[in-house]
């Protein structure tokens, strides 16, 4: 009986250790970001458990029973080194990303657009000149008030003014809707898609759409925001898939009429303008069609090009041509065009079809690199964010943890440090970014 009660407690030992190794592995993963803390504390004391308990046993048992020991040994250690090295090598480039020469971090971090969990540490990032704009969301301002974000947003532009730099974009996500990510304290308005009648000529709403555009341009105006992120211009196409949790664009989107989306688009962003915030037209080269959440998959268009051009891109074009809207990049594959990257790092989308063939000089931002697409993509965040930024991109938004904001500024300036980054590219995208600042506070 107790032999049996030796096995049956080596084998949940093990299956410990087991599940130890592979948290480890994934601690630094975003979709861990909540639980990180908490995590590594955790596993750091499990696995010192595990490492005790199972040489006892190795000095206690024999035969079988002490291979198990030696295999709960192995694998609880190998957790512990894991976790450990992980932490090390993090906190390391860390270290090395605030003593990089400021005018070479100032540089690169201009590209950068990045989301927090501790303003102490954002404040940190604006004061070393690492960064180019923060991302504000719900889980920032919990119980605060108009004033108090605004005071926030103050503090972090102040630094900026005396460190004699252009402001940092303030970005948001206030479509309105289901994604309306400041409200409260702002004022929370149904989706655009509502404001809009069907069964009239879309110039019959124009003057609800801006009515509703200027709530949106005078709120976030007058707490500091000076970037949000919409409108969505991806059509409806009543695509609606239960394992998407996140995108659920068929619950966003204006419409499924091209015309009818290109002109509320529009009028929402040149009303945007009036206040001094950019608009973000989302998520080309459009979602409306892609029933796979790029949050948590992989995701393809493979819709002819024809097509596109012809109905899905409508909207896109017509905006990019007569606003200074920004244009955020999606992360499904534009089969058509390039079948191994998505279209946010992707060099023949940005660089050839839309920096190249379209002519288009606007602003080019991703969307958040912490979403699976890109962070278990082929090629990786590291390799991904110099791709993008070589590509043509002006800024990466790194959203959901700012600790992925370290690999990826490491790669930059590894990539800078090796000649890997196209300069001339750089140079223009800084003239971009200066240029849309300019006109934002003009």
């Amino acid at each position: 009986m107790q032999a049996v009660y030796h096995l049956s407690w080596n084998i949940v030992q093990l299956l410990v250790a087991l599940a130890i190794l592979l948290v480890a592995n994934y601690l630094r993963s975003p979709f861990l970001a909540n639980l990180r803390f908490w995590l590594f504390w955790l596993v750091l004391g499990l696995s010192l458990s595990l490492i005790i308990s199972a040489v006892i046993g190795i000095k206690k048992h024999r035969s079988w029973l002490k291979t198990l020991s030696i295999l709960v040994l192995v694998f609880a250690f190998a957790g512990f080194s894991s976790i450990l090295g992980t932490e090390a090598k993090f906190h390391l480039v860390k270290h090395q990303i605030f003593s990089t020469d400021a005018n070479r971090l100032e540089k690169l971090g201009n590209h950068f657009i990045v989301g927090y969990r501790d303003f102490e540490g954002l404040k940190r990032l604006v004061e070393h000149r690492a960064i180019g704009g923060v991302f504000i969301t719900a889980r920032n301002i919990k119980e605060q008030s108009k004033t108090d974000i605004q005071q926030q947003i103050i503090t972090l532009q102040e630094i900026r003014q005396q460190q004699g730099l252009s402001p940092l974009w303030i970005a948001v996500d206030q479509e309105g809707g289901i994604v309306s990510r400041l409200s409260p304290p702002l004022t929370k308005l149904p989706p655009l898609a509502t404001i809009i009648s069907e069964e009239q000529q879309i110039e019959q709403s124009k003057a609800a759409v801006i009515k509703y555009a200027r709530v949106h341009g005078q709120e976030l105006s007058e707490i500091g925001v000076n970037l949000n992120f919409a409108p969505v211009v991806d059509l409806n196409k009543g695509v609606v898939n239960p394992q998407d949790k996140f995108s659920q664009i068929y619950r966003r989107a204006i419409s499924g009429d091209q015309e009818v989306v290109a002109k509320v688009a529009l009028w929402y962003c040149q009303t945007l303008e009036e206040y001094g915030v950019k608009c973000t037209i989302k998520h080309f080269p459009g979602l409306g069609r892609v029933d796979t959440d790029t949050h948590i998959d992989h995701a393809e268009l493979d819709t002819p090009l024809s097509e596109l051009i012809a109905d899905d891109w409508v909207p896109f074009r017509q905006v990019m041509n007569n606003s200074q809207a920004f244009t955020m990049l999606g992360h499904a594959k534009l089969m058509a065009v390039d079948d191994q990257n998505p279209v946010s790092f992707s060099s023949a989308v940005i660089g050839d079809m839309i920096r190249k063939s379209w002519q288009h000089n606007g602003v080019l931002i991703t969307d958040d690199f912490c979403m699976q697409a890109v962070y278990r993509s082929k090629a990786g965040l590291a390799a991904a964010t110099i791709e993008a930024i070589n590509a043509g991109v002006d800024l990466v938004l790194i959203a959901f943890t700012q600790d992925l904001y370290y690999p990826a500024m490491d790669a930059l300036l590894k990539a800078d440090k090796a000649g890997i980054l196209d300069q001339v590219v750089l140079d223009n995208s800084y003239q971009r970014l200066e240029q849309a600042k300019i006109i934002s506070r003009g």
